[in-house]
């Protein structure tokens, strides 16, 4: 085995030293090595195993189905009051048996190792014995059955065992397949001890109820290459399945840190975030702020102050997703949020007051909720500004965090605490109201300007709307 320079990363040799018959051995006794895969991670790949079992079933319902249709069009030779005509309606009626019950358990159980080694030989045997009965069924040499086109949809019960993405059910189905043929074969060429029907004389062979070994052996041959082909072929699509798996749970880990769009970036493009990257973008802050919060920390129990917190941000952030923005970060129990700045957006503005409006009717239930529960009183703030921002992570190779930078970021702040001292809910810089407005903002209600506020933190007196 070879590792990465760093020591952490086991890398397989694309070809083993021991050729490639080991490497087939080792593939088929490779249970899916999802040993050191997140416990989520194999689960889901199981669910998918789970799903694809069921579909395996209903391929097979639709060939034996197929089976007693070809049966019921075929002429029959063997007279109907013997045991012999019995012989294939017995055979698809064991296979259709044997499917139901196999779909059944499809759906109503995990199916493990056992179980799905046996439906494999189960499935092989029944199909063999299917073909074995042909020769009794129109009354010819056991020979008769090696030309059976039915033998065909061995390659169809190979094939269906990819579905699983697991080498061993491949190989085990090609042995089944391949063994249970030469089983065959050797019969037929047995069966009459005073004539083996073997011939060396195509013509004869094909022309006759002879057996060319040849020809059985290029079939043996042939089922044998097809389930190594597949076997190499699931072996690399699996990993790449894992794979697949694993980034899209890691993708959904990283949308709990970062935003869904840095995420998608990072675990999809294989990007890889670095110290000092940035893009600069219009885009629009808001902040959100629950004013009393502090004194109900300093009086509540640990639980009941997270509790609270907790169902304030189930409040909010989803309005915040909803209308297109990015959560930032959260301060305590303030709440920054972002738009147009992990992806542009043309109406970054109008998406920020849109959510700010949202946020502010749904504080209204809250609060009032958390009155009628004995809580101090609690009031919601919010404030937007706008402007060119930076968008970039920050920090060092061992700890990264994905944020925003500019005037519009300090100015959303400051507004947001500016609520206090104006005696309102809601703020947003004047700038930022008539690009949402030109962005086709459609405000709730007629909100009211005030024309150059001294701002704490602000060099120069600025234009705000009171939005709540």
């Amino acid at each position: 085995m070879a590792y990465s320079a760093a020591g952490a990363t086991k890398r397989r040799p694309i070809w083993p030293k021991d050729g490639w018959m080991s490497l087939l051995a080792r593939m088929a006794q490779d249970r899916g090595a999802n040993a050191d895969l997140p416990p989520v991670v194999r689960e889901r790949i199981t669910r998918l195993q789970d799903n694809s079992e069921r579909m395996i079933g209903w391929i097979q319902l639709g060939i034996v189905l197929t089976f007693g249709v070809l049966y019921g069009l075929a002429r029959q030779t063997a007279p109907m009051n013997t045991e012999i005509w019995l012989l294939t309606p017995a055979a698809i009626g064991a296979y259709f048996a044997a499917t139901v019950i196999r779909i059944v358990l499809a759906y109503r159980i995990r199916m493990g190792t056992i179980l799905l080694a046996g439906s494999i030989l189960i499935d092989m045997a029944l199909l063999y014995s299917l073909i074995w009965s042909f020769h009794l069924q129109y009354m010819q040499p056991a020979s008769f059955y090696l030309k059976a086109p039915t033998q065909q949809y061995v390659y169809i019960f190979i094939a269906m065992r990819a579905l699983r993405f697991e080498v061993r059910y491949v190989v085990l189905a090609g042995l089944a397949a391949a063994l249970g043929w030469l089983a065959m074969v050797g019969y037929a060429i047995s069966a009459n001890p005073g004539d083996s029907m073997i011939t060396r004389d195509y013509i004869h062979y094909m022309t006759s109820n002879s057996v060319l070994l040849g020809a059985e052996f290029d079939k043996i041959i042939t089922i044998l290459a097809v389930t190594t082909i597949l076997a190499f072929a699931i072996h690399g699509a699996r990993r790449m399945m894992t794979q697949a798996v694993t980034g899209s749970h890691a993708q959904e880990n990283l949308s709990r840190f970062f935003s869904p769009e840095i995420a998608k970036h990072i675990s999809r493009d294989g990007h890889q975030l670095t110290a000092g990257e940035g893009e600069a973008r219009e885009a629009a802050i808001l902040n959100l702020d629950v004013r009393g919060f502090t004194r109900l920390a300093a009086t509540a129990s640990p639980q009941e102050v997270m509790g609270v917190l907790a169902d304030y941000q189930r409040q909010m952030v989803p309005i915040v997703q909803r209308h297109g923005g990015s959560i930032d970060k959260f301060l305590g129990d303030g709440i920054m949020a972002t738009f147009g700045a992990t992806r542009a957006q043309e109406d970054y503005a109008a998406r920020a007051l849109a959510a700010l409006e949202e946020c502010m009717q749904a504080a209204e239930d809250w609060v009032k909720a958390q009155e009628a529960s004995g809580r101090p009183p609690l009031v919601i703030n919010g404030a937007v500004a706008s402007g060119r921002i930076i968008a970039g992570a920050v920090g060092d190779e061992t700890r990264l965090e994905y944020t925003v930078i500019g005037d519009a970021v300090n100015l959303s702040a400051k507004l947001e605490k500016q609520n206090k001292a104006i005696g309102c809910r809601a703020l947003a810089l004047k700038e930022t109201y008539d690009a949402a407005l030109a962005q086709g903002f459609q405000p709730r209600a007629a909100y009211r300007v005030l024309h150059q506020v001294a701002v704490g933190g602000v060099a120069a007196p600025v234009d705000l709307v009171v939005m709540g």
